[in-house]
């Protein structure tokens, strides 16, 4: 190939956004960071929002950095966190800022709902884990509490969708996030409207479902003459960033599973279709949807959010570090044996995460961790532990036995993290690449517009592009 592919790959994390440009030359992938930039929720009036307008403003900031590269830029793929959305009303204008995942508004909504529809008959047509802040229960909240603002509306749109139709013109609601909501049929990989219309949620706000690889529509002759960039496409990617991770992860073999590690821990398996039966059920499992049609059947675990929270708190009291000091204590821990459960509630959205490790392994009779290293500690060998436990859960649903953890993420740079991976597990660990949802992004683009033929061979591409390092037990 003697022509060079230029895309342009956003990631938006719950902490940070960035841009990456991206250049494929028919044998190897190379990714360069050209803007960065904060994603800090806004709490006012006792809700904690995502400032929508800062990131879009950010959004077109590192569009005018791309056009300044002089680079022919092929397309534009956007991928983000799941389940949140924003409301339109008939004249296409945002009705308010989306509401974070993590605010406390549908803290006890499971009770509720479980009094209305039985999580069995939800679970059978979803197959998704159950958790509060899941976009069917926040619509449910709305509906009991702002039922004004359901009524004005006249689309919803999840954060990717959200972007997208900015830059476009163009509303759509793409598969893999869409089936974060769980309002989605599984099997179908469409709507489940029987359900939705059980909890009397709104049907006419929501969108035709796509698929990866679809051309949405391209850059508004606004958004041209605010950036500089001409009329290019802009591509449906695996918009829920696991989603993207998940297809940029180039899995050893069928007895592998992969681990996205960053705020979030998801932890799984790639299936040809949904996994949804009584042990899946029993342990909460989630069957999500993945590039191709693929499923991605895993488990949401509380990740590096409690490393995250630890360090913004020891900021707090004046104690500056940096993440990898603060895994050095941690691997140093003389009293290495306190355990959290990271899942806990308790570990949702803490005040402050120092005390609520404290707490934790007060109420749980194992002593009260003192030392920042015991309390890091604490908080590696829940992670961690999680790891195993959900392991063997996998192991148990699909009847075989998982040999490699394939890990990638931004975690992986946290080597005693991936070490104790693997001892805590006794799997084998296989490391990168550290940019999974960005590859993952970047690789649907490509097979979009032709340049690479399928997810198999955007994998091997991938897996030639980056470095990987092993764990042993």
């Amino acid at each position: 190939m003697k022509e060079k592919i230029y895309t342009l790959a956003f990631d938006f994390g719950a902490s940070s956004g960035r841009l990456m440009l991206s250049k494929y030359d028919g044998e190897k992938i190379t990714i360069e960071e050209i803007y960065r930039f904060p994603n800090e929720p806004v709490r006012m009036g006792g809700r904690l929002y995502w400032d929508f307008l800062r990131l879009f403003h950010e959004l077109k900031n590192g569009l005018r950095i791309a056009a300044s590269k002089g680079v022919q830029i092929h397309s534009i793929g956007i991928d983000t966190w799941g389940v949140d959305y924003g409301l339109l009303d008939k004249n296409d204008e945002l009705i308010f800022n989306p509401v974070h995942y993590r605010d406390s508004r549908t803290n006890g909504v499971l009770e509720i709902i479980e009094n209305v529809i039985p999580f069995e008959e939800i679970y059978k047509i979803t197959g998704i884990q159950f958790l509060e802040f899941n976009t069917i229960f926040q619509l449910y909240v709305d509906l009991k509490s702002r039922k004004e603002l359901l009524n004005e509306a006249k689309t919803l749109l999840f954060m990717p969708d959200l972007f997208n139709f900015y830059l476009t013109g163009e509303k759509y609601n793409e598969y893999t996030i869409a089936s974060t909501s769980q309002m989605l049929d599984a099997w179908k990989k469409d709507w489940a409207y029987d359900l939705i219309d059980k909890l009397q949620l709104p049907k006419n706000i929501l969108q035709t479902i796509i698929m990866p690889g679809k051309i949405i529509g391209y850059l508004s002759k606004e958004i041209q003459e605010e950036t500089g960039l001409k009329n290019i496409p802009v591509i449906a990617v695996g918009s829920h960033d696991t989603a993207s991770a998940v297809a940029g992860t180039p899995l050893e073999n069928d007895n592998s599973v992969y681990l996205s590690c960053g705020t979030w821990s998801l932890l799984g398996v790639e299936s040809d279709s949904p996994i949804i039966n009584e042990k899946s059920l029993k342990y909460n499992f989630t069957n999500e949807g993945g590039v191709e049609g693929r499923i991605r059947f895993l488990k949401n675990i509380n990740g590096l959010w409690i490393i995250q929270q630890l360090k913004k708190n020891l900021e707090e009291r004046g104690i500056i570090m940096h993440f990898s000091e603060i895994s050095k204590l941690a691997s140093q821990s003389r009293n290495n044996k306190f355990i959290i459960n990271p899942d806990d509630k308790l570990f949702m959205s803490p005040p402050d995460m120092i005390e609520a490790i404290k707490t934790y392994c007060v109420k749980t009779e194992q002593g009260k961790p003192e030392e920042i290293a015991d309390i890091a500690r604490a908080a590696y060998n829940g992670i961690t532990k999680q790891y195993q436990i959900n392991i063997y859960h996998i192991e148990d649903i699909i009847g075989r036995n998982i040999e490699i953890i394939n890990m990638v993420g931004g975690g992986i740079q946290d080597k005693f993290l991936c070490k104790l991976t693997a001892n805590m597990t006794g799997k084998k660990v296989v490391t990168g690449p550290v940019e999974a949802a960005i590859f993952g992004n970047i690789m649907v683009q490509l097979i979009a517009l032709g340049f690479i033929k399928d997810l198999e061979e955007g994998r091997k591409i991938i897996k030639n592009s980056v470095l990987q390092e092993e764990y042993l037990t």
